[in-house]
């Protein structure tokens, strides 16, 4: 068990409406600690952005990958953040030795890999993918509310608030959206209980 490189995996952006899932892969150094890692969910904006700078200056290696809005609507939502886990894990320029993965379903990897429920706020190299996923998928966010205003991205980063919705029955769905997600799609179908099947 000594000297195996851990690498942990974490995603973000399974909830909102629209926009790509992020996944990132992380192999902290040893000697290199970062002190405050948690579970991105519970550290600020701020305090993210940092430990994000620091991550990426002080590991072994990372990695962030996405699948994208077009992927998820094709797959389902849990195979695109496999995939995304599993395109970040191969990106890595070193080869761990055991991928720990925030939640309870694992990619398919060539090398061990378990899954890990709140492994986030339990295991560093987690908590860092954790922090490197959102940061890079909250960019994106602000990336789109840059482009199309109206919809107030940065603030909701996509996730189904009243604002959110208000915002889409007034401007429209637009090539970001995730169309097989239930009020994109019901928008889409101008009534709320489409036909449509899964």
């Amino acid at each position: 068990m000594t000297g195996r490189l851990i690498c942990g995996v974490d995603e973000a952006g399974r909830g909102p409406l629209c926009g790509p899932v992020v996944a990132a892969a992380v192999i902290l150094n040893p000697t290199r600690p970062i002190a405050g890692l948690n579970d991105s969910k519970k550290l600020s904006a701020r305090t993210r952005e940092r430990l994000a700078g620091q991550i990426r200056a002080s590991a072994l290696a990372w990695s962030v990958a996405e699948a994208s809005a077009a992927e998820i609507d094709a797959l389902n939502i849990l195979r695109a953040s496999l995939l995304a886990m599993k395109r970040a894990v191969e990106a890595l320029a070193v080869r761990p030795g055991l991928v720990q993965v925030d939640g309870n379903r694992c990619p398919d990897l060539s090398v061990p890999v378990e899954a890990i429920v709140r492994g986030d706020a339990t295991v560093a190299e987690i908590a860092a993918a954790s922090i490197l996923a959102k940061t890079v998928r909250d960019a994106w966010m602000e990336e789109l509310d840059a482009r199309y205003p109206a919809y107030g991205f940065a603030r909701h980063k996509g996730y189904p608030t009243a604002a959110h919705l208000e915002a889409m029955r007034r401007h429209g769905v637009i090539g970001c959206y995730r169309r097989s997600f239930g009020p994109v799609r019901a928008l889409l179908e101008n009534e709320p209980r489409g036909s449509h099947h899964e």
